[in-house]
């Protein structure tokens, strides 16, 4: 079993910046894809960003290409997600995910595990 948590999120003004941390426990990452995905209100949870196991292939949403960064550290079992030039269209629950045997990384069923979630509310 893993247990994944985030942290990170937070209230930030409009241009601002964040990183996110997506900390695993209870087994290794290394072998699993990881991804982040958000959820506004009254939305369906939406794909953010994937990094392969090894961290070799990134792959990005249209609305945050150019401007979001996903990395991991194998070593310290932690993924992250750095965010650039907020928006207030990003404001939104974002969740960690991790998956062993992901195809489709886009799509959230191809995930084993997930996160509680870590609010980021963005202002203008």
């Amino acid at each position: 079993q893993v247990q994944l948590v985030e942290s990170g999120g937070g209230l930030v003004q409009t241009g601002g910046s964040l990183r996110l941390s997506c900390a695993a426990s209870g087994r290794t990452l290394s072998g699993s894809a990881m991804a982040w995905f958000r959820q506004a209100p009254g939305n369906e949870r939406e794909f953010v960003a994937a990094i392969t196991w090894n961290g070799g292939n990134t792959l990005y949403a249209d609305s945050v290409k150019g401007r979001f960064i996903i990395s991991r550290d194998n070593a310290k079992n932690t993924v992250y997600l750095r965010m650039n030039s907020l928006k207030p269209e990003d404001t939104a629950v974002y969740y960690c995910a991790a998956g062993r045997d992901v195809k489709h990384y886009y799509t959230s069923y191809q995930y084993d595990y997930w996160g509680q979630g870590t609010q980021v509310t963005v202002f203008s």
